[in-house]
């Protein structure tokens, strides 16, 4: 098990498309996932005596902010293994649970066996971003028979900023740190946390290798990558020093601790995509503003050449630009639509890999254009790749109105 890489979270996973024998209680009532022969790549030989696993059980789908879950066991064994008459049966029958209740023909499986020996059991909706993520993850595709990766392919694959976000949503907590800079950071912060834009600055400035003037996608994803690192270690270290100091039964207190750390780390992970975009335009003298009011007290993330433009109703429309940032989208990109709306064509910065197309089929419609990072577009189908842009292609973008801008057009 190698830290920083996914075979410090997961054995080996095996995974499928679902048929309806397995997924529709009112087609079948067999319990029992097909195909498991190949299961014996990761859950071991299977024998006559029967292995029972911890199970946990999710449901996701696109359309539910929360996933469903419900606890249970997988049962590995070979049937008919004392008929020597008969060949025997690899079986892997899952106890009844409201996840599984969810699913319909044509959702992805995925067993993934955990260190601990336990199994995560996720089902995915069809076509979903959830799924296209986790197939991304482990490098699989959608096989009508279990697709197997050891721990000796995972343990290649490193975990970073887009799998991190993947791995959580699982409701597995992926520990990194750099405790190289922990020192230096309860120095300089004085044992507390600064605001954004001081911890971005500080994050950049540990990357001495990393100038902002290089290829923006590739910055832009070093610097994020930093800044999360760097961000949780010194987290951890606060939260298991205010754990020490202890709650004195005050259950009020606990929550609302529990809620600043959930908090903080919504709202700054955010701020900090935000931080760095605005590094990358001043570094190339690209006039912006940030979150200025527009209508409806409404405040883009960035409007471009600016504010004042913006108003200007004598100012040339197709050379105002709008970009919203959001470190990952889900339906939260709709937000967007709404802001800046002498902007008919808008852009979205996000760092979500392997959106669905059928959100990505919307955006479209909608004259959203997306921005992810070039090291990300090959998490998305080849039609989407053709239509998304990445950061160059945005700063070129912005530079060549700017040009127009300065010389009256």
């Amino acid at each position: 098990m190698q830290q920083g890489y996914l075979s410090q979270y997961f054995q080996g996973v095996a995974a499928k498309v679902l048929s309806a024998v397995e997924a529709d209680p009112a087609t079948s009532n067999q319990h029992e996932f097909n195909g498991a022969r190949r299961l014996q790549e990761i859950l071991g030989p299977a024998t006559g005596e029967k292995r029972k696993y911890q199970t946990q059980f999710i449901y996701m789908c696109d359309q539910d902010d929360e996933p469903v879950k419900d606890t249970g066991t997988l049962t590995w064994y070979y049937a008919r293994w004392n008929h020597p008459s008969r060949a025997p049966e690899a079986r892997l029958y899952y106890s009844a649970n409201n996840s599984i209740t969810c699913a319909s023909a044509g959702d992805n499986l995925f067993i993934a066996l955990r260190p601990d020996d336990t199994i995560l059991a996720v089902i995915t909706e069809r076509g979903s971003t959830i799924g296209n993520q986790l197939k991304w993850l482990f490098g699989v595709g959608d096989e009508t028979r279990f697709a197997i990766r050891g721990q000796q392919e995972i343990g290649e694959e490193p975990v970073e900023f887009s799998s991190r976000f993947i791995i959580e949503q699982l409701g597995i907590p992926v520990e990194e740190s750099d405790d190289d800079h922990l020192e230096d950071m309860l120095r300089r912060f004085g044992g507390g946390f600064p605001n954004t834009r001081v911890f971005s600055e500080y994050a950049r400035s540990t990357l001495t290798d990393v100038y902002p003037l290089d290829d923006p996608d590739a910055v832009l994803m070093n610097w994020m990558e930093r800044e999360e690192i760097l961000f949780r270690t010194l987290e951890k270290h606060l939260i298991l020093e205010r754990l020490r100091d202890g709650f004195e039964d005050d259950v009020d207190e606990f929550v609302r601790f529990s809620l600043s750390v959930q908090n903080r780390r919504k709202s700054r992970v955010g701020q900090a995509l935000e931080n760095h975009v605005e590094q990358l335009m001043i570094a190339r003298s690209i006039r912006y503003d940030r979150t200025k009011m527009t209508e409806n007290r409404a405040k883009p993330d960035f409007i471009f050449p600016g504010i004042a433009e913006y108003h200007d109703r004598t100012f040339n429309t197709s050379l105002l630009t709008m970009l919203g940032v959001k470190s990952t989208c889900k339906d939260r990109w709709r937000q967007v639509l709404s802001e800046a709306q002498r902007i008919e064509n808008k852009h979205l910065l996000t760092l979500e890999a392997a959106i669905s197309t059928n959100q990505t089929d919307e955006m479209q419609a909608n004259h959203l254009q997306l921005i992810v990072p070039k090291q990300l577009h090959e998490t998305y189908s080849p039609t989407q790749q053709g239509w998304l842009k990445n950061m160059y292609d945005f700063i070129e973008h912005i530079q060549f109105k700017q040009r127009c801008s300065s010389n009256g057009h």
